[in-house]
């Protein structure tokens, strides 16, 4: 007989699972079930936002027929809804990338799309440029295919291609640079955004050492200041002469401009890299849930324009509240971004501040949470700074929240 205390059975694992860590952020969201607590750990749409009815009517309007029943409910082909990879295309196409719905493949959302590319782009031992820090899904993602990662600084350009060549073979057997991920527009975990200057030089980085950009570009909508850079892939289509001759593969979503729950994202790239991720797609899941992108497809030919202006007034208030409320609240050795868009700032904290014990402490004592900055540092660095997030708490909450923090501090 089996007693509760008996160690589990477990397999041999393969070597891939070791690389595999829990998400902070997916684990701190546990937190907010606390009662009390002001968060500013999730980088979540503010479900205020949702498209409810307009949503409650593309699902009836999706079952409304035996035939579009029979479409919605069934099985599809892996490159995704053909009215959808159209309007996809047509989207890249206005925003500077002659794209043809050949060149889209739609996925569950941009997280799916970096685990595709990580398979098909990492052998063991090849190395992923990143910039330091960087988004820890994407460092999630990629780890389970057993990279190693080398920093990227484009708005420094402090490194020769030689000199990553050199150090990726060193660590391995035949290993290579094998690409180059950059979150552009109001990254997550900073909020900062790449310049003309340093897309370019994250181009002509890449032409060198001769490997795809992965180009994510989950918050670009949302610019609230400034003026609109182009897409690095738009830079590289003008230089390349059509979107099949560039090197740089886009990751687009509609989670922070529609919803996350509908789990639509989709990647632009050549035709032939599209066909080798259709391969990953068909082995993977089949095909992304019709029905929501029966959906997706209504709300953004019928909405898409009305709510990115909604989405941007709204959390334009809200970075301007966590401005405000940081200028007024905190000590003056702590420094922060200030972005033009998207959900996040990032605290740069004394160098004796762990931003991990920080977050125990604001939790027990402040009623606030946050998210160390260690987790999106592939080198480990990072531990005295923390990313705010200002795009689910109110306005009210955003200023006694950092008034909290900013007393424990």
């Amino acid at each position: 007989m089996a007693h509760h205390d008996d160690p589990a059975w477990e397999p041999a694992y393969a070597r891939r699972s070791e690389c595999m860590k829990a998400s902070e952020i997916r684990e701190l969201l546990k937190i907010l079930e606390k009662p009390g607590i002001i968060s500013f750990a999730g980088g979540i749409p503010d479900p205020k936002l949702f498209p409810g009815p307009a949503a409650a009517k593309a699902y009836v309007d999706a079952l409304a027929t035996p035939k579009s029943t029979g479409v919605a409910l069934q099985y599809s082909v892996s490159e995704g809804y053909g009215p959808l990879t159209e309007w996809v295309a047509r989207r890249m196409t206005a925003h500077g990338v002659s794209a043809t719905p050949e060149n889209i493949v739609i996925t569950s959302g941009s997280q799916q799309a970096l685990d595709f590319l990580g398979k098909l782009l990492l052998t063991p031992g090849d190395t992923a440029l990143a910039t330091l820090p960087t988004y820890l899904g994407a460092l999630q993602a990629f780890s389970a295919y057993e990279p190693r990662y080398d920093t990227i600084n484009p708005e420094r350009g402090n490194r020769t291609p030689q000199s990553y060549r050199e150090a990726a073979s060193a660590s391995a057997p035949g290993a290579k640079v094998k690409f180059c991920y950059l979150v552009p527009d109001f990254a997550n975990p900073t909020g900062d955004t790449l310049s003309l200057d340093a897309r370019r030089r994250a181009l002509a980085l890449s032409h060198e050492l001769d490997i795809p950009i992965i180009e994510d570009s989950a918050y670009s909508a949302l610019r609230f200041d400034g003026s609109d850079e182009p897409s690095i892939q738009a830079l590289d289509v003008e230089q390349a002469g059509s979107l099949d001759a560039s090197r740089v593969i886009y990751l687009g979503t509609f989670s922070k401009t529609i919803a996350p729950g509908l789990r639509i994202g989709w990647i632009c790239a050549s035709r032939a890299i599209v066909q080798r991720l259709v391969l990953i797609k068909q082995a993977s899941d089949l095909n992304v849930s019709v029905i929501n992108q029966m959906v997706i497809h209504q709300l953004a030919s019928n909405h898409i324009d009305s709510m990115i202006a909604a989405a941007r007034l709204h959390y334009r208030k809200k970075r301007d509240a966590m401005l405000r409320a940081l200028s007024a609240h905190m000590p003056r050795n702590i420094t922060w971004t200030r972005p033009e868009g998207g959900f996040f700032t990032w605290l740069k904290l004394p160098e004796r501040v762990d931003g991990a014990k920080l977050l125990e402490r604001a939790v027990d004592e402040a009623k606030v949470a946050f998210v160390p900055g260690k987790a999106f540092h592939h080198d480990g660095s990072g531990s005295n700074r923390i990313r705010l997030s200002y795009s689910l708490p109110t306005i009210e909450e955003i200023d006694a929240g950092i008034s909290q923090l900013a007393t424990l501090l």
